[in-house]
């Protein structure tokens, strides 16, 4: 269903994947991928959220400092991928958040949804930005809790997650008292991740559920 374009940020071009649905569309979504760079699986889950009616676009945000860098879901892509994301810190990130949301807004009202590392993207998108915003695992978030929320926020959480244990939880409720927060009961990090050890299929359709939800109200 997607395919690759060529994005513009304010710091140069980088490459994304676009997918769009098959009916008039409800929205756009800018998708913000994991530690591990722009995935097939994070492909995937672009061309699922245009299954249920969204454009979304997936920059390949990893291109500012390592053009083309996608990783495995291992231990050595996980390093390296922190490696990465800390060269490229978290205003290159939005740079590149940005540059998707232009390209979009023209046309369509948009969201940002993000994912482990990119959860945490997405809220800085939502704080610095206004952008209303999904984060899913957000592990990175806790010292950015100052920095409030400007639009509407979802944050879904695993239970069982030892990166985002329940005492962070607990801070996000208390700073965020304005924001919708789920906690997913047997769920792990990364657990809307097929292609990661602690995909919980469960988790995973309920928070979606509750992510079209939020779209719906936020983008109508």
């Amino acid at each position: 269903m997607g395919q690759s374009i060529s994005l513009n940020t304010r710091h140069g071009r980088i490459s994304g994947w676009i997918a769009r649905p098959h009916i008039a569309p409800r929205g756009a979504l800018v998708l913000v991928h994991e530690v591990f760079g722009l995935t097939p699986h994070m492909r995937q889950t672009a061309d699922r959220f245009a299954n249920y009616g969204y454009v979304t676009l997936a920059p390949a945000l990893f291109d500012r400092v390592h053009p083309g860098t996608v990783l495995e879901y291992d231990e050595a892509g996980l390093a390296r991928g922190r490696q990465i994301v800390e060269e490229l810190g978290f205003n290159g990130a939005l740079d590149g958040v940005r540059g998707a949301y232009d390209y979009l807004e023209a046309d369509h009202r948009v969201a940002v949804v993000g994912y482990c590392w990119g959860g945490t993207v997405a809220y800085l998108a939502n704080a610095r930005m206004g952008i209303p915003a999904v984060s899913y695992y957000g592990a990175r978030t806790v010292p950015f809790l100052g920095e409030r929320p400007k639009a509407p926020l979802l944050l879904h959480f695993g239970a069982e997650d030892p990166l985002i244990p329940p005492d962070d939880v607990e801070k996000h409720r208390e700073a965020l008292s304005g924001a919708e927060i789920h906690v997913w009961p047997g769920a792990g990090h990364g657990f809307s991740c097929s292609a990661r050890p602690d995909f919980h299929a469960e988790s995973d359709r309920l928070a979606m559920e509750r992510t079209l939800m939020f779209l719906q109200k936020v983008l109508r």
